[in-house]
Protein backbone atom coordinates (compact mmCIF):
# COMPACT_ATOMS: atom_id res chain seq x y z
CA UNK A 1 0.00 0.00 0.00
CA UNK A 2 1.40 2.86 -1.39
CA UNK A 3 0.87 6.12 1.23
CA UNK A 4 -0.61 9.11 -0.42
CA UNK A 5 0.74 12.86 0.29
CA UNK A 6 -1.17 16.43 1.01
CA UNK A 7 -0.48 16.45 -3.47
CA UNK A 8 -2.57 13.36 -4.17
CA UNK A 9 -1.65 11.90 -8.03
CA UNK A 10 0.46 14.85 -8.67
CA UNK A 11 4.12 14.72 -8.80
CA UNK A 12 6.08 16.52 -6.11
CA UNK A 13 7.04 19.59 -8.67
CA UNK A 14 4.71 22.32 -8.72
CA UNK A 15 4.01 24.04 -11.75
CA UNK A 16 4.73 27.76 -11.82
CA UNK A 17 0.54 28.71 -11.79
CA UNK A 18 0.57 26.27 -8.40
CA UNK A 19 3.74 28.64 -7.40
CA UNK A 20 1.86 31.62 -8.07
CA UNK A 21 -1.64 30.22 -6.47
CA UNK A 22 0.47 29.68 -3.58
CA UNK A 23 2.40 33.40 -3.38
CA UNK A 24 -1.47 34.97 -4.00
CA UNK A 25 -3.37 32.62 -1.71
CA UNK A 26 -0.49 33.82 1.55
CA UNK A 27 -0.89 37.20 0.75
CA UNK A 28 -4.20 38.15 1.50
CA UNK A 29 -3.72 39.79 4.95
CA UNK A 30 -0.59 41.11 3.77
CA UNK A 31 3.22 39.33 4.09
CA UNK A 32 6.40 40.17 4.60
CA UNK A 33 8.64 39.22 1.76
CA UNK A 34 10.77 36.13 3.97
CA UNK A 35 7.26 34.79 5.43
CA UNK A 36 6.02 34.48 1.82
CA UNK A 37 9.49 33.12 0.88
CA UNK A 38 9.12 30.26 3.79
CA UNK A 39 5.48 29.75 3.69
CA UNK A 40 5.44 29.46 -0.01
CA UNK A 41 8.65 26.65 0.17
CA UNK A 42 10.78 29.15 -2.07
CA UNK A 43 14.25 30.14 -2.37
CA UNK A 44 15.59 34.12 -2.46
CA UNK A 45 16.07 33.89 -5.73
CA UNK A 46 12.96 32.58 -7.10
CA UNK A 47 10.52 34.74 -4.67
CA UNK A 48 12.36 37.91 -6.03
CA UNK A 49 11.53 36.59 -9.91
CA UNK A 50 8.10 35.62 -8.81
CA UNK A 51 7.10 38.54 -6.85
CA UNK A 52 8.82 40.88 -9.68
CA UNK A 53 6.18 39.10 -12.21
CA UNK A 54 3.24 39.61 -10.33
CA UNK A 55 4.09 43.25 -9.15
CA UNK A 56 4.33 44.08 -12.94
CA UNK A 57 0.90 42.12 -13.91
CA UNK A 58 -0.78 43.76 -10.95
CA UNK A 59 -1.37 40.46 -9.43
CA UNK A 60 -0.19 41.78 -6.09
CA UNK A 61 1.02 45.48 -4.87
CA UNK A 62 2.87 46.92 -1.59
CA UNK A 63 1.53 47.73 0.79
CA UNK A 64 2.06 51.67 1.96
CA UNK A 65 1.19 54.05 4.58
CA UNK A 66 -1.26 57.16 3.98
CA UNK A 67 2.01 59.15 3.01
CA UNK A 68 3.37 56.45 0.69
CA UNK A 69 6.30 54.82 2.72
CA UNK A 70 6.79 50.96 2.29
CA UNK A 71 5.66 49.09 5.03
CA UNK A 72 7.69 46.14 3.87
CA UNK A 73 4.11 44.05 3.07
CA UNK A 74 2.95 42.25 -0.06
CA UNK A 75 -1.14 41.87 -0.79
CA UNK A 76 -3.07 40.32 -3.41
CA UNK A 77 -4.71 42.69 -5.54
CA UNK A 78 -8.25 42.69 -6.76
CA UNK A 79 -6.87 41.24 -10.03
CA UNK A 80 -4.86 38.68 -8.25
CA UNK A 81 -8.21 37.25 -6.45
CA UNK A 82 -10.09 36.91 -9.73
CA UNK A 83 -7.07 35.36 -11.11
CA UNK A 84 -6.72 32.95 -7.46
CA UNK A 85 -10.60 32.03 -8.26
CA UNK A 86 -10.30 31.10 -11.71
CA UNK A 87 -6.98 29.06 -10.74
CA UNK A 88 -9.03 27.41 -8.68
CA UNK A 89 -12.23 26.64 -10.88
CA UNK A 90 -9.64 25.26 -13.80
CA UNK A 91 -8.02 22.99 -11.09
CA UNK A 92 -11.55 21.82 -9.53
CA UNK A 93 -12.12 20.58 -13.17
CA UNK A 94 -9.33 18.52 -13.28
CA UNK A 95 -10.01 16.57 -10.33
Amino acid sequence: MVVETKKQGRNSHRGRLDIIADILDASFVGIRKTHLMYSCNLSFKQLKCYLGLLLGKELLHVVTDNEGANLGLFKITDKGKKFLKGYEGLKGLMH
